[in-house]
């Protein structure tokens, strides 16, 4: 504290590593915040100290006004408690008196904004929880991250296929043995999963954990985020609590098509939305795999090639003057993307194949038959 009576200046705040702690994370905060209450000439110096490291490090955020006003109560409140236990006598001038209080609400303004930031942001520390599961593992994982700003495909040694979204990480081992197939997810993923009865699949996502044999769904957990949302598409998924990080038990919610499961971190509640139509947040989040069908009728396969680039972000390259011709009736849907291609190419005939390298599919082929 010695030290800091000596800083006068804004940027001796700012050079500060305590400081800038403080002002993003709140650590230290009693410590500064008393050190700032001990003379009302440092609060202007902080108030604009603080705008300036927030300026520097915080993206804009939306941040609802019941959670400020809640943040300046219990700020003011700390004020008032301070004002009691050591009361200064001062005789100022009017003009005098509303710049301290202008500047007081400056920083209280600061303080709670400071306080909403971390507690909006900072839900539970998700890497922590992610790295913990894959840690625990027995099985060796491997783990795809997605660092570019297209969603990737990632093939699993079962035939079910992920689109990764940006800013995630997938977690998955090279084969799946014994009797279920677990993976880890830290981030977005779109699912269609191999159906295998006798060999249950399983999706880890921090809080919570998903079910299912066979179906597509989508799951979204990102670190940064209040909320933990999975979205079925086709088929049947179960949601439950992860125990080892929720301590919560005997809770199970079962998703039917356009039905949805929202994990609320800041209260630890999972609600059910059967009508995801009726929520403006997941249908403004919906992205072309979960809108576009899959059933085909005497359609040319060049228009299913576009359906599927659509959809999966991928570019098909095939033999376009071979195949202008060709017409297909199938049904695709709740399929991974592996088993799309494999059925159009054994409709084609003709030794037609794919091959595929990341987003890129090559098809193979002689013509239709």
């Amino acid at each position: 504290m010695q030290d800091r009576n000596k800083y006068t200046e804004i940027e001796h705040l700012i050079a500060n590593e305590s400081f800038r702690l403080w002002v993003y994370t709140n650590k230290n905060q009693d410590q500064w915040e008393e050190w700032t209450l001990e003379n009302p000439n440092r609060a202007k110096l902080v108030a604009e100290a603080r705008i300036w490291v927030l300026a520097m490090h915080v993206a804009p955020t939306d941040i609802p006004s019941t959670d400020i006003q809640d943040a300046l109560d219990a700020t003011w409140n700390k004020i008032d408690k301070k004002e009691v236990k050591a009361p200064v006598s001062l005789k100022l001038k009017p003009w005098k008196s509303n710049w301290i209080g202008r500047v007081a609400a400056l920083l209280v303004l600061c303080l709670a904004i400071g306080f909403v930031y971390k507690s909006s942001t900072n839900y539970n520390n998700s890497p922590l929880i992610y790295n913990k599961l894959i840690e625990s593992d027995a099985d060796g994982l491997v783990e795809q991250a997605n660092n570019s700003n297209k969603p990737q495909i990632i093939t699993l040694s079962d035939g079910s296929s992920v689109l990764l979204q940006p800013n995630s990480k997938l977690s998955y081992p090279k084969e799946f043995l014994g009797n279920e197939r677990k993976v880890y997810l830290s981030g977005e993923g779109f699912f269609e999963i191999s159906k295998n009865p006798k060999k249950p699949f399983f999706v880890y996502a921090n809080e919570i954990v998903t079910k299912v044999v066979g179906t597509s769904f989508k799951v979204k957990a990102y670190a940064d985020q209040p909320n933990v949302e999975v979205v079925v598409r086709t088929g049947k998924v179960k949601v439950m609590p992860n125990e080892q990080i929720t301590n919560q038990k005997n809770k199970l919610i079962v998703l039917l098509p356009n039905q949805a499961m929202r994990f609320v971190r800041k209260n630890t509640t999972f609600n059910k939305i059967v009508d995801i139509t009726l929520d403006k947040v997941l249908i403004s989040s919906t992205s072309n795999i979960e809108q576009l069908g899959f059933e085909f009728t005497d359609i040319p396969v060049s228009q299913i090639f576009k359906t599927i680039e659509q959809a999966y972000l991928v570019n098909i390259d095939y033999p376009q003057a071979k195949l202008k011709d060709c017409y297909l009736t199938t049904s695709l849907n709740d399929q991974p993307l592996p088993e799309k291609l494999k059925i159009i190419c054994r409709s084609l005939g003709n030794n037609t194949s794919y091959e595929m390298n990341g987003n890129q599919i090559i098809i193979l082929s002689n013509g239709c038959n």
